[in-house]
């Protein structure tokens, strides 16, 4: 394992921190209703809030290269959560589940990726102790990925989910029957003395799907800013703890950032060309490698310039689609 500035009790804090975060969240969608954007704000803001927090304490208690690394390590993990967001949209969508249902759809879909982010964190930091080529396979596997988002990107291609090619629903469909409507939370009926799914179960296996390779892109990507597990593990749990409420605030946003794909494809382009320089530096020790500040600008000045251009384009295609001829008259109308 790579060596963590985190003390045993200091992991114990954090690791507990986010277990109640996650059972506060389950009492909230323990009984299901359609969350109110007042509702969403406010949750959202509190989950800002803690991360830019707990980056002041890592600043003061370990200096400012850690605390420049968690917090370009939060940033990058914040804008793939919200790609994989975009996703969880559109499968909600995809299977029409009700919005009473919808938050704790999120909410198993959050600790999923919780718990595959701290399997790949852990399995990362052995790999990267053991074996220092890993960084370059990381670096390969980001710069692949980010191509393949701008390939995406520049094809214009849709984000369609076919939720009957998935490979878990298909699997589970084989196993058991389907109910054609939801039954609240729960998975699974009996009904005529079979033991039926319903589609809220579907929905978990697609999202739990996703998960995982959220996870494999994820994990390496903010590995490629900090090798501390302790920072790694926080950027992740911080990004992923808001996604509940940022899902209700940003529902409508998330479809007009159409420069979404081209942010994140630079995004990990750069980190896997910065775990490359890492990784020959180390062989090498004439290779340059690339500061945390200048990452830090990197990703900050990517994420401002996608934001920007998407609301450009978006008012830019308001205004075409308004209509054209106002003031002129009727055709074709006898006078």
């Amino acid at each position: 394992m790579l060596e963590s500035i985190a003390s045993p009790q200091l992991w114990a804090v954090l690791v507990s921190g986010v277990v109640l975060l996650l059972a506060l969240d389950f009492l909230l969608t323990r009984r299901p209703h359609e969350v109110r954007m007042r509702e969403a704000v406010a949750w959202s803001a509190f989950y800002v809030a803690l991360p830019l927090a707990f980056g002041v304490y890592v600043w003061s208690a370990w200096g400012a290269q850690r605390g420049l690394e968690y917090y370009t390590g939060y940033l990058v993990e914040k804008s793939l959560s919200i790609d994989n967001l975009f996703v969880f949209i559109l499968i909600l969508g995809a299977f029409a589940v009700p919005r009473e249902l919808q938050q704790r759809v999120l909410l198993y879909g959050i600790v999923g990726a919780l718990v595959l982010r701290t399997i790949f964190i852990v399995l990362g930091a052995a790999a990267l102790a053991t074996f220092t080529w890993v960084f370059l396979v990381f670096g390969l596997v980001l710069a692949l990925t980010g191509v393949k988002l701008l390939r995406d990107a520049l094809r214009g291609k849709d984000h369609v989910i076919d939720v009957n090619s998935l490979r878990a629903v298909r699997l589970l469909r084989r196993f058991r029957p389907v109910t054609s409507d939801y039954v609240g939370t729960r998975l699974s009926v009996q009904r005529n003395g079979v033991r039926m799914l319903t589609p809220l179960a579907l929905v978990m296996a697609a999202i739990l799907a996703t998960d995982i390779v959220f996870a494999v892109d994820s994990v390496p990507a903010v590995y490629g800013i900090t090798e501390d597990p302790f920072l790694v593990f926080a950027t992740n749990a911080f990004a992923l703890l808001g996604l509940r409420a940022l899902y209700f605030v940003l529902e409508g946003a998330l479809s007009r950032l159409v420069h979404l794909g081209y942010g994140l494809a630079a995004i990990l382009v750069f980190i896997g060309i910065k775990l490359g320089l890492h990784w020959a530096h180390g062989v090498w020790t004439w290779v340059p490698e690339i500061p945390t500040l200048v990452s830090l600008l990197v990703v900050v000045g990517v994420l401002a310039a996608t934001t920007v251009s998407s609301i450009l384009v978006g008012r830019r295609s308001d205004v075409l689609e308004e209509p054209v001829a106002r003031d002129e008259e009727p055709v074709g109308v006898g006078r």
